[in-house]
């Protein structure tokens, strides 16, 4: 009787349609929302914080932990007090911001198509960020006063530069095709700015606005700290002369906060005028 050899079975050629397709959700499979990582980051920095006071055991003078802080919060929100100086400084900000970025756009749309007077121009300014603000701040108290308006233009003094440079280099980058395309289908000047300048001059403008947002806080402290009666950089001053480093800290957040959320705010407006970028 023969043996009768086995028979080898038809190997099967796996093709691109046996493979199952995940539908598209811009990430990798697996990964976590992009939302999920400021909080985690958070929780690990406050974490780290407390760990760091209870094992060198410093003392709440010197580095009060996220508790203490909590705690002095709580009760200078609950007083109401925080608030005005909150209220204080975001209105100083968003001044200052909102002067620098009229100027910065109007400026650097002139600079950007006269380049004889962008060659004039540029030098000093840039020259001019050689000044420290801080040195000229008491000059712009004393000319202004103490009130609103010196806060404000010390703000938009340390916002201005970023937005400026970054208008002129967001025009310059335009491809020069595209504009003589324009040009030729007739296109008039405000039709160049509406439907080719402002569309393709978003991405980079963007970024120097999100500079220069993060910065007028800064601008408004910075006054604050000179001649100021309200705001955090005057919440930071009184709590300094009175040795009370919790206040401090909750001032020191408060800043951080404000400065995070104009930032979250600016990156979604972007998200919905770039569209077509993503």
């Amino acid at each position: 009787m023969q043996h009768m050899l086995p028979i080898p079975q038809r190997r099967r050629i796996h093709t691109d349609t046996d493979t199952p397709v995940l539908p598209h959700t811009g990430r990798l499979p697996g990964a976590l929302p992009r939302w999920v990582g400021l909080p985690i980051a958070l929780v690990i920095l406050l974490v780290s914080w407390q760990a760091l006071v209870m094992i060198q055991g410093y003392a709440s003078f010197i580095l009060p932990g996220p508790l203490v802080v909590a705690e002095r919060f709580v009760d200078i929100a609950a007083s109401g007090l925080l608030w005005t100086h909150v209220t204080t400084t975001l209105t100083e900000a968003l001044g200052g911001f909102t002067l620098a970025l009229i100027v910065a756009l109007t400026l650097g749309y002139i600079l950007a198509h006269i380049a004889w007077l962008e060659r004039s121009i540029a030098p000093l300014l840039a020259a001019s960020q050689a000044v420290p603000v801080l040195a000229i701040a008491p000059l712009i108290v004393l000319w202004f006063g103490t009130g609103l308006t010196s806060k404000v233009l010390i703000a938009a003094l340390i916002t201005f530069f970023p937005m400026l440079i970054s208008t002129i280099v967001a025009l310059r980058t335009i491809p020069r095709e595209l504009k003589e395309m324009a040009l030729i289908s007739g296109a008039s000047r405000w039709q160049m700015l509406r439907f080719v300048e402002i569309p393709l001059s978003l991405p980079v403008l963007f970024g120097g606005i999100r500079t220069g947002l993060a910065l007028a806080t800064t601008g408004a402290v910075v006054g604050e700290f000179v001649a100021g009666r309200y705001g955090l950089g005057a919440l930071i001053n009184i709590a300094r002369g009175l040795f009370d480093t919790p206040l401090i800290f909750v001032a020191l957040i408060m800043l951080a906060s404000i400065t995070l959320s104009l930032y979250l705010l600016i990156t979604l407006a972007e998200r919905a005028l770039i569209r077509w970028e993503t």
